[in-house]
């Protein structure tokens, strides 16, 4: 049953970001060229949400769906991990022209060319596992 409801909301959050051009490389390029505000809104609907959702599950203390208790502990502030951790995403969603929720979405559009990179960003993932113990965090 967990699996279906899963299922269910990443096809809704997939039509959602389809249908809202989130996952369109052209608004994604008009973003980091500050071309126009359509992605910035999104993105700033998305960061709102996110910030009341936290906030409902902090103070009504909600639980997960299989009933255990949600662990939010905040992270240590560090400048060299925000900083350069940023840059490597900006620069691989500006250089794929797609962050990794779009991927998915175009992937299940039909455009095959989003397999590499989605293969690029697995390799880079476990890259970063092998050699998480040796970065400044």
């Amino acid at each position: 049953m967990k699996t279906l409801v899963y299922l269910v909301i990443g096809v809704f959050f997939g039509i959602v970001m389809y249908k809202s051009e989130a996952a369109s490389w052209f608004r994604i390029y008009e973003m980091f060229e500050f071309g126009a505000f359509h992605m910035y809104g999104i993105i700033g609907s998305a960061l709102a949400i996110g910030v009341i959702g936290v906030q409902i599950i902090k103070r009504k203390k909600l639980k997960a769906l299989g009933g255990q208790e949600m662990q939010l502990k905040p992270k240590a502030m560090s400048v060299p991990r925000y900083l350069v951790g940023g840059i490597l995403f900006g620069l691989g969603w500006a250089l794929a022209g797609a962050c990794p929720g779009p991927m998915y979405v175009l992937a299940g559009a039909g455009f095959g060319s989003i397999l590499l990179v989605i293969f690029g960003a697995l390799v880079g993932t476990f890259l970063y596992g092998v050699v998480r113990h040796k970065l400044p965090h």
